[in-house]
């Protein structure tokens, strides 16, 4: 299980990139077409200026049970040695052990 700290920083990355989507966006696209040099500095200032948690590139997928935060499959939102144990008890539909 993961510490519920980080489990709870992930989440406040996940509200600010939300809250702050559309205003990275859109100003993305005006440096896109911005022709002067100058006015793409300003509005490269202005993403600057937004709270680093809030940039997509900070968000961490988790494992949706225990909170992993590595070897997620994003299917299903389990961490491997998670979804392997649902897989041996049937509890995903669909999904077959494989065994060698």
């Amino acid at each position: 299980m993961a510490r519920k700290s980080l489990i709870q920083r992930e989440k406040k990355r996940h509200k600010l990139e939300q809250k702050y989507h559309l205003i990275r966006r859109s100003s993305k696209n005006e440096i896109s077409k911005v022709p002067s040099l100058s006015d793409k500095w300003e509005i490269h200032g202005k993403l600057q200026s937004l709270p680093r948690n809030s940039a997509p590139t900070r968000l961490h997928r988790r494992c949706f049970s225990t909170g992993r935060p590595r070897a997620n499959y994003r299917d299903f939102g389990l961490s491997g040695h998670i979804l392997r144990e649902m897989v041996h008890a049937c509890l995903l539909p669909g999904a077959t052990r494989s065994s060698w």
